[in-house]
């Protein structure tokens, strides 16, 4: 069971990992406004822009009211073309951290879980964002139209759920153990690697500890402690390969972070059942878009090798 030294533990660890995300992120905006070292990257602006502040205040805002930030602010993205599809996935990673963590250090708190269960489905979410941020940054942008096209149909599904009250209701474990404990590990590294594509993990890791037979509370000091930890580590990757959009990023940052704190200190809880399926509509809309925008792209491909090609000719 937990104790008040395992708390201390977690905060002190949480805070290590903000700081080494700063670090990173800072160098990585850096690297963005001044281009490449060697020369051979573009500078970018990375000022955030007033719509890209909004879009972090009102994703992380309903976030914390437990609609979800990433499927929404996907939307917002695609809606108003504030950034280019392929570059999506690592600008929610990367944008949405800060934010994240400050839900972490607000609403983590002392339940009773197993610490073994909690320390090692952490450990598999984020070993599965590590694999998962390397794969989904060299991506092209057909296939990260495609995987988030998939993905914000899974959340749109599991968001229709929770609006019906079809989430199983769980159990009363407060530990994993032999099969179920191998499981609960695949199911959170899976987890973790499918958020790095833009698939909020809150959400799949409550249908995942409940299908474990496991008491629903266990769910969020695994959820928010996985996140936490995860997205630092794939916001990395994504930084290191100059795969997300800084100007965006930072204001999802700016705006997000405020949002938190409004949400969980002043606004607390709102009936949030009609935005649940306002976001359901836009997001199954923004999926049907993207996976349009992919199937389009092999016949745009063929129709510049044929232009090229006739071009060629003598």
């Amino acid at each position: 069971m937990h104790t008040p030294d395992a708390k201390l533990v977690l905060f002190v660890a949480l805070a290590l990992v903000a700081i080494f995300y700063l670090v990173v992120l800072v160098a990585g905006v850096r690297r963005a406004r001044h281009g490449a070292a060697d020369g051979t990257g573009e500078a970018e602006p990375t000022t955030p822009r007033p719509g890209g502040i909004a879009t972090g205040f009102v994703a992380n805002f309903f976030d914390t009211l437990g609609i979800g930030s990433f499927a929404t602010t996907t939307a917002i993205f695609r809606q108003w073309r504030m950034v280019r599809d392929e570059r999506i996935p690592g600008t929610l990673n990367v944008g949405h951290t800060l934010p994240t963590i400050a839900q972490a250090f607000i609403f983590t708190t002392l339940v009773p879980v197993d610490a073994r269960t909690l320390v090692a489905m952490i450990a598999a979410a984020v070993l599965g964002a590590w694999l998962g941020a390397g794969v989904v940054a060299r991506l092209p942008r057909r296939g990260v139209q495609v995987g988030m096209g998939l993905a914000l149909v899974g959340a749109a599904a599991l968001m229709a759920a929770q609006a019906l009250d079809l989430i199983p209701g769980g159990g009363t474990l407060l530990r994993l153990d032999g099969a179920r404990f191998a499981l609960g590990l695949a199911g959170n590294f899976l987890l973790g690697a499918l958020m790095t594509i833009g698939i909020g993990l809150y959400g799949p890791c409550m249908i995942l500890v409940s299908l474990l037979g496991m008491n629903p509370t266990a769910a969020f000091p695994i959820m928010m402690g996985s996140c936490a930890f995860l997205m630092p580590v794939a916001s990395a990757r994504f930084v290191r390969a100059r795969a997300f959009d800084p100007r965006a990023a930072v204001a999802l940052l700016v705006g997000g972070v405020p949002a938190v704190l409004v949400a969980a200190f002043i606004v607390k809880s709102l009936p949030l059942t009609y935005v649940r399926w306002l976001v359901v509509v836009v997001v199954t809309y923004t999926a049907a878009t993207l996976l349009r925008a992919a199937r389009r792209a092999p016949d745009a491909a063929i129709a510049v090798a044929a232009t090229e090609a006739e071009a060629a000719r003598p």
